[in-house]
């Protein structure tokens, strides 16, 4: 232990430290990390996205242990061949970037495509469901091909091989229709476009029964035009029947699916758009055949019928057979005429009968040995009761022979049994 006298060591002083200024530090983190993580790949699935009316997008890519803010501008965008959802499995190819007024690093996504599955796959997934959403693919709107067609619209490039097949085959069954050719592109940027504005030009312009659109078989970046939203619109908003007619044996498009016939090649669709000239001709020929038979199997009929009819007794013998019904005529006439006499005889006895029965009960029977009948004289019941007239009233009294008219002067009430003592006035 050092005497109280004896001098201590001092440290020596410390160095300043260097303090940086936020934006400083900042920037020497942004040239650090732009500079070793530029042009990176990351894979991992898409939340929080959205699309700014600028049409930039904004989203992050996680994974199960962390997130990263991306951003893909405009440009980069335009170019996607499916549409970002939240969920998607991506990778995405871009930058790492800090942006300085928050601090927080991001990457810039140049590329961005599904993990797992096609970008041209994926958007024609999504396409399809949302237009079936939409039911542009119910049967129930689909209408039907015209049987005879006079007038063809045909949409495809005009230096193509769909055309020539077209045409050829259309020559060989029909060659009486009228084709028209809208050129466009078939493949390649702009290409969708030129195909739905080739649809509408011909619904325009009107005079169309059918309008085959298509193109000969390719990759499926070659056939991609069929699968844009475009082009299906525009086929399911034309008011001619459409047959789509990509040149795909086995895949489909999003055109066949709202077209309202999918054939399998541009010559299969020409063999459906018309009928076969030859086959129409040669069952006109057999029909014409069949319809001579007919005629002639009817004739032979009809006159095999007339000389059955002939035959009969009614046209050998008209006049002995009309005769024959004259004679039945009289009888049947003879035979009423006595029905009815024997009725009206029996109607005559039966009603003499009844009188007899009923005239010894009859009033003017009673009337002949002295009695008569007593009425009002505006009234024609018999009176039985006196004391229903008053004194003053006129009467009527019918007699077996005429009638008396008479006038009350007194109402009498008679006792039953006591004879002259019994008779009362009603004063």
């Amino acid at each position: 232990m050092p005497l109280p006298s004896e001098p201590r060591d001092v440290p020596a002083a410390a160095p300043e430290p260097k303090i940086l200024r936020v934006g400083e530090l900042t920037r020497q983190i942004k040239d650090s990390l732009e500079g070793r993580f530029a042009g990176v790949w990351i894979e991992g699935e898409i939340s929080n996205f959205t699309r700014a009316a600028s049409g930039h997008c904004y989203f992050s890519v996680k994974d199960e242990e962390a997130s990263i803010r991306g951003v893909m501008f405009r440009g980069s965008a335009e170019r996607l061949q499916f549409a970002p959802e939240n969920g998607l499995q991506v990778r995405a190819y871009g930058d790492v970037t800090v942006y300085a007024p928050r601090g927080e690093y991001n990457i810039r996504i140049l590329k961005l495509m599904p993990a797992g599955i096609g970008a041209l796959q994926l958007a024609f997934e999504q396409l399809k469901k949302k237009l079936q959403a939409e039911g542009l693919f119910e049967q129930a709107r689909k209408r039907k091909l015209p049987f005879m067609p006079r007038t063809i619209g045909v949409v495809t490039s005009p230096t193509g091989a769909a055309i020539r097949d077209i045409l050829k085959v259309l020559r060989r069954r029909f060659p009486n229709v009228s084709v028209t050719l809208c050129p466009c592109k078939v493949q390649g940027d702009g290409a969708a476009a030129e195909i739905a504005a080739a649809v509408k030009f011909l619904n325009e312009i009107g005079g169309f029964d059918v309008l085959i659109v298509g193109r000969g078989g390719g990759a499926l970046e070659d056939l991609w035009a069929f699968n844009e939203e475009v082009v299906a619109r525009a086929i399911a908003s034309s008011a001619i029947p459409t047959i789509s007619a990509v040149g795909h044996e086995v895949d489909f498009t999003i055109a066949d699916f709202v077209a309202d016939v999918r054939a399998p090649t541009p010559s299969a669709a020409a063999e459906m758009a018309v009928p076969d000239r030859a086959e129409l001709v040669r069952r006109v020929d057999e029909i014409g055949r069949r319809l001579e038979r007919a005629v002639v199997r009817k004739s032979q009929w009809l006159r095999d019928r007339t000389e059955a009819l002939a035959e009969r007794s009614l046209f050998r013998r008209p006049r002995e057979l009309v005769e024959q019904h004259s004679i039945r005529l009289d009888e049947l006439a003879a035979r009423m005429t006595n029905s009815v006499r024997r009725s009206v005889e029996l109607k005559q006895a039966a009603f003499v009968g009844a009188i007899n029965r009923l005239e010894p009960v009859s009033p003017l029977k009673t009337m002949l040995r002295g009695y008569s009948i007593l009425t009002r004289v505006d009234d024609t019941r018999p009176l039985t009761d006196a004391t229903e007239l008053l004194p003053g009233e006129l009467v009527q009294v019918r007699m077996a022979v005429g009638a008396v008219a008479c006038q009350v002067t007194d109402v009498f009430r008679e006792t039953p049994g006591r004879g002259e003592q019994g008779r009362l006035p009603l004063a």
